[in-house]
């Protein structure tokens, strides 16, 4: 069994299947996950769409639900006889899980670990309990298991061989698929994969961006994650002075000039592509005065962690308004000089990463688990 809850786990988890079912093609692998993960050989128990909620409000909202798919979950452990079960990032879902399906003694294998350094350090004891192996996908990660006695490796990040194996489109094609302007650089904004991340951020800069858009000559573009409906960008703003392009976030990132990005993944996947950004969060109120009382890292969006410094500005909360996301695009596009020390700076990502082949390396060791006596 395999359980992703979000679309970035479906990306990485659909790799993960692939490798295994290379290694074994007899290999019968359920769980939750998205339309990726279905098409690489998994049979979907639920699907990610239906497991999109974020923070403590909204999973307190969902906990009716949340419990019924747990049931589910260990029904389908014991109906199917499943022995091993890896766990993709998700750590609230998933770590509860993982505690109903200890008593089980299966083993519990955990592929790109919850965000311990960043909030939640308490949660490292109940990994080193609950879990029979961890995978980790940042170098740092693999010292601060190892020194909390956790069976752990590093396997680099699935992102690098990801973006190393996509097939770009040119600018030229790009533009001509989606009927972009000639001669005007795109805005791209990343406002989550989630409907209700969407909600909160999209209205915010859509309005900053189309400021910015008419001062700078640029043309406004938002990736849509394939798990959510187009016409919800349009259902936020009376502005149509945008396009939704969905299922070419790779393409947008290596052609755009700048990004108002979600924080999270995407930061990472822009940072990869050494876009200059900056990066916003915004969730409701309760769920934002738990997580400021909790974290424990000075950055929020990835590639700033990565990076070592807030490389990229990041605009949280009230801070995230139309005025300040305009100021601080706006600061970065005036200033050439500021403009290429961004790009030099996101370099050191790639270079933290390791190179592909994470996805291989992972399913190597999931597999060897599987087949121990």
């Amino acid at each position: 069994m395999i359980i992703a809850g979000e679309a970035s786990g479906d990306l990485h988890g659909a790799s993960l299947i692939s490798e295994l079912k290379k290694l074994d093609k007899d290999l019968e692998i359920c769980g939750i996950g998205g339309d990726k993960m279905e098409a690489a050989g998994m049979k979907i128990i639920y699907h990610i769409n239906r497991m999109a909620f974020l923070g403590f409000a909204e999973v307190i909202k969902h906990l009716p639900f949340i419990k019924r798919v747990q049931r589910d979950l260990i029904s389908a452990v014991k109906e199917k006889g499943i022995g091993s079960v890896v766990l993709i990032d998700y750590p609230g879902f998933n770590l509860s899980i993982a505690k109903k399906l200890k008593p089980l003694r299966i083993k519990i294998i955990y592929y790109i670990s919850p965000q311990i350094w960043a909030w939640g350090a308490g949660r490292i004891k109940k990994i080193k309990k609950l879990i029979s192996k961890m995978l980790v996908v940042f170098p740092f990660e693999e010292e601060l298991y190892k020194n909390a006695g956790v069976d752990v490796e590093f396997v680099g990040h699935p992102l690098i061989e990801r973006i190393n194996g996509y097939n770009f489109l040119s600018k030229e094609e790009l533009y001509k698929k989606f009927n972009l302007q000639d001669g005007k650089e795109i805005l791209l904004i990343l406002p989550g994969s989630r409907s209700h991340e969407v909600e909160k951020i999209f209205p915010e800069s859509i309005r900053a961006a189309e400021k910015l858009a008419g001062e700078f000559n640029l043309q406004v573009v938002a990736a849509c994650s394939p798990n959510i409906e187009e016409k919800i960008f349009y259902g936020l703003t009376e502005s149509r002075n945008f396009k939704v392009i969905k299922n070419h976030t790779y393409d947008l990132l290596k052609h755009a000039k700048i990004g108002i990005v979600k924080s999270g993944t995407s930061t990472l996947e822009a940072g990869l592509f050494l876009l200059p950004m900056v990066i916003v969060y915004k969730t409701s109120y309760l769920t934002y005065l738990i997580g400021r009382s909790l974290v424990r890292v000075d950055s929020i969006g990835m590639a700033n962690i990565i990076a070592g410094e807030n490389v990229a500005p990041e605009l949280i909360q009230n801070e995230a308004s139309r005025d300040s996301i305009y100021k601080e695009c706006r600061r970065i596009l005036s200033d050439a000089y500021l403009y290429n020390s961004i790009k030099n700076k996101l370099t050191v990502i790639k270079e933290k990463l390791v190179s592909g082949g994470a996805s291989l390396r992972a399913a190597k060791i999931i597999y060897a688990i599987l087949n121990e006596v």
